[in-house]
């Protein structure tokens, strides 16, 4: 709509200077078609290529959204705030109603001609069946590979006499806000639906408890229910992204969506094939934001960075020295603006790889060697046999990881000597919806005091999938009890 309004003005300023000093007024160039994007050559090339996926569940399962955030129904704030990060559980566009409760629907891309397909985690999440459908309208049934709820992939393979179209994998890493790109997907079952929009940011972390590996890619292009997991692609015809997300009051597409970086989805994609799940690396430490009193106190000429608030004892960030207090400014080279961009780049290193940490720390920068560890695998992941993980040793099968209580936390707290356990990490879903927080300190499992990490493991190593384990948890100065119950297997 800009583009007229520029011509009228330049049409004004030529009649004015033609009636001013007699300078012939001129009609306004207009811009040639050609300058703008003809994304018909991409569908061509790609559409074949692009599936329709439908996951069933024969009433003992049922698509799940993930544990809800501020402002989802369900998540804390719910009440307090308007938006809401919505994923994308499409539904066939006239089921009964009873059809709806077992069957959602989205999207997918074959990326190798062998039949490997990509797809979002949260479209076939604990689905007893998963059918693609292919442009030629072949529809053929699907095996989950592997999948990664923390990056919401889901790796599916089918099998067919002959190859397959696929995609051509694009570089996420060199998008730029303002390009051009181009969607394909099946919302509300409405199979290769085409939609175009710009990137409107990138490197967008959402602060979801879930996905906290993630930048995403923002983009402004039209997508709704079903489109989940379909290809975002770049004015090359090359996958860039997976759409998501949006973030809607509604459920429908407000003008925000979000895609998953190819980079990170690939990363992903190969861990799967080669070892049935996906390591992150971590380093170990809880940190926030730079506040405006942080500028002040420590004289910061901007707030950027990652404060250190609390650092995990034996990880590799506390045997590189880094403490609470440490301001972490650039991780491996790349600047660390604020936190939400740290937990990416250590997500994606390969764990036990050495890397550069610079820390401000009382006025001076010092650069620390850290030997990156391993994240705690995400217990709902799916592994190569179609499985969950088995679920039998405590820490794991709750969802959380707990480290040794100092003494002067002990005293702070007004415990005694040898009691509770903290929580250093969240990993699974089981914990996160029953409230739990890193930094929480664990006094009881059901009837047993833990006071040491052996203990715990003690008190959990015969928990069993689907029983309910009563933690007596200590927050601040309160106490309270929170069951967990753990989650099945398939």
């Amino acid at each position: 709509m800009s583009r007229p309004s520029v011509r009228l003005l330049a049409c004004s300023v030529l009649i004015g200077l033609a009636a001013a000093g007699g300078v012939q007024a001129q009609t306004p160039a207009v811009a040639p078609a050609s300058s703008l994007p003809d994304f018909t050559g991409i569908v061509q090339q790609n559409a074949a290529a692009v599936v329709h996926v439908e996951a069933k569940y024969n009433g003992r399962a049922q698509p799940r959204l993930l544990p809800g955030m501020p402002g989802m129904p369900g998540g804390p704030g719910a009440d307090s705030q308007a938006e809401i990060l919505r994923r994308f559980f499409g539904m066939p566009p006239m089921p009964s109603p009873e059809e709806q409760k077992h069957t959602s629907l989205g999207s997918g891309f074959i990326i190798s001609s062998d039949g490997y397909i990509l797809t979002n985690n949260h479209v076939v999440d604990h689905a007893d069946e998963v059918t693609v459908r292919l442009q030629d309208r072949r529809t053929l049934t699907a095996k989950v590979v592997g999948t990664d709820p923390q990056y919401d992939i889901a790796l599916l393979k089918v099998n067919v006499n002959g190859k397959l179209p696929a995609v051509r994998i694009g570089d996420s890493q060199s998008l730029k806000p303002g390009q051009w790109v181009l969607a394909i997907g099946s919302p509300f079952g409405f199979d290769y639906t085409v939609t175009q929009g710009i990137v409107s940011a990138i490197g967008r972390n959402l602060g979801s408890g879930d996905q906290p590996y993630t930048s995403f890619i923002q983009t402004d292009v039209p997508i709704n229910r079903g489109n989940s997991g379909g290809p975002l692609f770049n004015l090359q015809g090359e996958v860039v992204g997976i759409n998501s997300q949006i973030y809607s009051n509604t459920g429908g597409y407000l003008g925000v969506a979000f895609s998953i970086p190819i980079d990170v989805a690939m990363n992903a994609v190969e861990q799967l094939k080669t070892k049935g799940f996906v390591t992150r690396g971590q380093l170990g430490v809880m940190v926030q934001g730079v506040s405006d009193d942080m500028v002040k106190v420590f004289k910061l000429d901007r707030g950027a960075g990652a404060v250190v608030t609390q650092v995990t004892p034996g990880s590799g960030a506390d045997k590189a020295g880094i403490q609470a207090g440490d301001i972490i400014l650039k991780y491996d080279g790349e600047t660390i603006d604020q936190p939400g961009d740290l937990p990416p780049l250590v997500g994606l290193t390969k764990p036990g790889t050495r890397v550069p940490v610079e820390v401000l720390r009382d006025g001076r920068h010092e650069t620390l060697q850290v030997t990156v560890g391993t994240a705690p695998r995400d217990p709902d992941a799916v592994s190569p046999d179609g499985t969950a993980p088995a679920q039998t040793s405590g820490s794991q099968a709750l969802g959380l990881t707990v480290g040794p209580l100092s003494a002067d936390d002990r005293k702070q707290m007004g415990l005694r000597a040898g009691e509770g356990v903290q929580v250093t990490d969240i990993s699974g879903e089981a914990a996160a919806q029953a409230g739990l927080r890193a930094g929480d300190v664990i006094l009881r499992v059901n009837q047993h005091a833990v006071g040491s990490v052996a203990e715990f493991r003690a008190a959990t190593k015969d928990v069993k999938a689907g029983s309910t384990v009563l933690l007596l948890v200590r927050r601040g100065e309160q106490s309270s009890f929170i069951g967990i119950t753990v989650p099945k297997g398939k």
